[in-house]
């Protein structure tokens, strides 16, 4: 009877742990690959998704620049060979200017949104004393009637943004909310009719929803007669001046073929003679897993 040698069982044991060895590798390698697959393919959708953006940005900046038309809710969709971005603008020409309208309009904007009569001028003063630098008067001011409050002292800072309403003696978190759509800071004095949204027009003081519509009724039918427009809604036009479109207000919502999506809201201003076509004033991200093509995205203000 011969013995087994030995060594024999040793070489086969080596050569079933190599082999085991070297299969674990190829899983982890090929896992290992998946993975950076993945991650690349992420990657190339991001990049992807920010160059229809970017795209979606210049062609707002043409519109703003090339338009007769007023910028009123304009959308527009720019497809790509790698996807599509819409695109909506509006003028920020047309909104109220919280830094610098004055403190008849702010009132009057809040009264709209819930405030009584004597909070609302009351909160309107406070917020003109609030971006005016060096002009708030003291507390201790004689004459002054029992049932206003003493003003806020100014910090000499422009509001840059309508969140620092906040900080506001006596306003209520919900009448931000509700004048978000209808205010901006890079607006003017004055409203630009042309391109008010209809929430602008129905908080002008003195102006009812009959005057509301008809003006809207002429605005659709006679856009090229601002004169005429203005005088509709009667001692409001004070309020009221047609401008250069030069700020909008623009959305945006890319989408590619494989699902991916992305927006953002951003402002942009387009200067004359200036050394670039547009500067962007402000870009916010809105985080989409999926942002149908479908919807405007609602961008945080």
């Amino acid at each position: 009877m011969t013995r087994s040698d030995p060594r024999r069982g040793m070489v086969l044991f080596t050569v079933l742990w190599s082999i085991s060895l070297l299969s674990a590798l190829a899983m982890a390698a090929s896992v290992t690959f998946r993975g950076f697959a993945g991650v690349m393919a992420v990657e190339r959708d991001r990049v992807q998704g920010e160059a229809l953006l970017t795209a979606g940005l210049e062609t707002a900046a043409a519109m703003v620049t090339s338009s007769d038309l007023p910028l009123t809710e304009v959308e527009t969709t720019v497809t790509l060979g790698t996807g599509a971005v819409r695109v909506h603008l509006s003028d920020e020409g047309g909104r109220i200017d919280i830094g610098k309208a004055p403190v008849e309009l702010l009132a009057s904007m809040f009264r709209s949104v819930g405030a009584s009569e004597a909070t609302a001028r009351i909160v309107a003063q406070r917020v003109v004393e609030r971006r005016r630098p060096g002009n708030a008067a003291s507390p201790d001011t004689p004459n002054r009637p029992s049932n206003e409050a003493p003003p806020m002292t100014s910090t000499g800072q422009p509001l840059a943004d309508i969140g620092e309403l906040q900080s506001i003696p006596g306003m209520e978190p919900n009448w931000i909310k509700a004048i978000a759509p209808l205010t901006t800071v890079f607006g003017d004095q004055t409203i630009n009719p042309l391109t008010a949204p209809q929430g602008v027009i129905a908080v002008l003081p003195g102006v009812d929803d009959q005057r509301v519509a008809a003006f809207l009724r002429a605005r659709r039918s006679s856009p090229s007669d601002p004169d005429r427009l203005v005088r509709i809604l009667g001692p409001a036009q004070q309020y009221l001046a047609v401008k250069p479109q030069r700020v909008a207000s623009v959305d945006l919502t890319a989408a590619l073929a494989s699902g991916y999506a992305v927006a953002a809201h951003a402002v942009i201003v387009v200067l004359p003679q200036d050394s670039q076509p547009y500067r962007v004033l402000v870009w916010t991200p809105v985080p989409y897993a999926k942002a149908p093509l479908g919807g405007r995205p609602m961008a945080q203000r």
